[in-house]
């Protein structure tokens, strides 16, 4: 049985193929709201500084033409592969341009996670082949070790400006050019020739490379075409265009919403970046989490929508001595991704706010984002909404037999105009992942009817191997690996536990090598070994057992759920909570 949206969805409109994301963005004539009714598209939380919708236009190609005489790009010259460039900074209100300038030229945009160390930025440097890296001054001790490693030379280490408030006083050295230097640059240079595309090379070119771990294993680059990006914007706005829509002539309702999830992250990169600019809402950005600067810019900035984790929510909730001291007042709405957002939390923020519409989204780096999401007129809480204009699902059985029952859960199959063009350089993963425009998500799911008769998606447990630690993937393979590199682990799995501030934490069941000495110095000892070297969000803060041996399937594939079945249970006689 296939799913499909329902009819009060909206209607999905023609996608263009044969044009690149900026000038989807930039170009009213492809049905993004007239520059004089936008806001802002970008606002800086801390500073104030904010640029207008024109005044992004402007920037866009200043930027292009600077990067074009910088690199020698030329816009119809060479594959995107040859104009590949890494990002690795925290949100600023200069990312979407030059993202964009990339995609003026042609080019692909790599976003790397701020929260990376260097040994993992020099993978997907190195992966990438990234030929320059843009990042900031908090990142930049990372980013030199990681670019040497990678063997990127200084002269190739670019630096976007963050706001004063974050970086204490400090000073960026003079001898690396600033992003702000080739946008002036570029006024001064000759306009571009326009990109000459064919119908269908939008469609085929690849504009973000970003890195999932997909259903299981490392990192993998994750190949995203302009259409992708182009119809999950039109699909968003599509599903949401009902009751954005004003009465007579005025034009759509317009947002103020939160820009504070990593602009690395698909979820920011799409559904805030994007579709809100798309709309014409204005993003007040914030660099990075920090409760008392996020509760003043909302009450400052009369924020209405807040783009959320749910472990931010949770944190709202314990903290509601310092909430309570803020005007939250203007929030209309707010809308939760990247995990799971349970009913019980829900329904503790809706008591606390109760003029607040919570809605909860679904989707994967691997759909380009948004697959499902709650319509503001059908709330129902604990889902992850209905489908948007575009997608079509399946519910599968490990036997591969589809499922025609609601409430019956199986693996959640989906296809749709946003579903990406595969990993780069891995074609087992990619034929594991999609067959014939379907994508296997790995995301154990049922359907469910809500209170008006909508099919909507929960997501009831995960089959793939990822962990979700404040909406952030963690791969357990890439951990394994780094644990069993040291020489006291025989062997070792590492799974995911509940925990209250993050969603989940990753901990690892170990089995000691020979002469390995106490579980209390070994424990410590593994600890280190993973801080020095991997992103806070990877550490096991989750804890350490030490085990005989590893549950294994004949086949020696991990049993990684009789493992966390096994956790659950010794928590429980424990009292923890599950």
């Amino acid at each position: 049985m296939v799913f499909l949206p329902a009819k009060s969805a909206g209607e999905l409109p023609p996608i263009p193929d044969n044009i690149p994301i900026s000038e989807f963005m930039l170009n009213e004539k492809y049905g993004r709201l007239a520059h004089d009714s936008s806001r802002d598209p970008y606002t800086c939380g801390f500073t104030g500084k904010s640029y207008s919708s024109r005044e992004v236009v402007s920037r866009v190609d200043n930027i292009a033409r600077g990067l074009s005489k910088e690199f020698g790009w030329a816009p119809n010259q060479g594959s995107e592969w040859d104009k590949t460039l890494a990002v690795f900074t925290l949100n600023t209100i200069d990312s979407l341009p030059l993202f964009w300038a990339v995609h003026r030229l042609g080019g692909v945009l790599s976003p790397a996670n701020a929260s990376y160390s260097a040994a993992e930025l020099t993978h997907q440097i190195l992966d990438s082949k990234a030929k320059a890296l843009v990042t900031c001054l908090p990142l930049l001790s990372i980013s030199l070790e990681a670019a040497a490693k990678a063997g990127l030379p200084k002269s190739k280490i670019y630096l976007l400006d963050v706001p004063e408030q974050i970086l204490g006083g400090a000073k960026a050295p003079a001898e690396y050019k600033t992003v702000d230097q080739i946008h002036d640059a570029g006024k001064s240079l000759p306009p571009l020739e326009e990109l000459r595309w064919s119908a269908g090379e939008g469609a085929r070119r690849t504009a973000f490379l970003c890195y999932s771990s997909g259903t299981s294993g490392l990192p993998k680059g994750v190949m995203i075409s302009h259409r992708n990006v182009i119809a999950n914007t039109l699909q968003i706005t599509a599903f949401e265009h009902g009751y954005r829509t004003n009465s007579g002539t005025r034009p759509p309702q317009t947002d103020v919403s939160l820009g504070l999830l990593p602009q690395s992250h698909i979820y920011a990169l799409v559904v805030i970046c994007h579709s809100g600019a798309y709309r014409g809402d204005q993003t007040i950005v914030l660099p990075k989490f920090e409760l008392q600067s996020y509760l003043k810019s909302i009450e400052h900035f009369k924020i209405t929508s807040l783009f959320l984790v749910p472990p931010i929510i949770i944190h709202m909730l314990s903290s509601q001595q310092v909430c309570s001291k803020f005007d939250l007042s203007s929030v209309r709405t707010l809308f939760t991704g990247a995990a799971p957002l349970g009913v019980e939390t829900a329904t503790d923020f809706q008591k606390i706010y109760p003029n607040v519409l919570i809605r909860q989204g679904y989707g994967l780096t691997e759909t380009c984002t948004v697959v499902s999401s709650t319509h503001p007129e059908d709330i129902f809480l604990g889902s992850s909404g209905a489908l948007v204009p575009g997608f079509e699902a399946r519910i599968m059985t490990p036997e591969n037999e589809e499922i025609t029952k609601y409430d019956t859960p199986g693996e959640l199959v989906v296809r749709g105009p946003s579903v990406v063009l595969g990993y780069l350089n891995n074609e087992k993963a990619t034929k594991e992942t999609f067959e014939d425009g379907w994508m296997r998500t790995g995301d154990e799911a049922v359907v469910r009817l809500s209170p008006k008769g909508i099919e909507h998606v929960f997501i009831v447990d995960r089959i793939k191997e990822l962990i979700k630690v404040k909406g952030l993937q963690v791969a357990p393979a890439e951990l394994e690996a780094h644990l069993l590199a040291h020489p006291a682990v025989s062997d070792v799995a590492v799974i995911a536990i509940p925990d209250d501030r993050a969603g989940e934490v990753p901990k690892a069941i170990v089995v000691k090598a020979p002469g390995a000495g106490s579980d209390e110095e070994l424990a410590k000892t593994l600890t280190k070994h993973v801080e020095d070297h991997k992103a806070r969000h990877k550490f096991l803060k989750g804890g350490i057992r030490f085990v005989d041996a590893i549950p294994k399937s004949p086949s020696g594939k991990i049993l990684r759920r009789l493992i966390r079945d096994q956790e659950k249970e010794a928590r429980r006689k424990a009292g923890a909570k599950l």
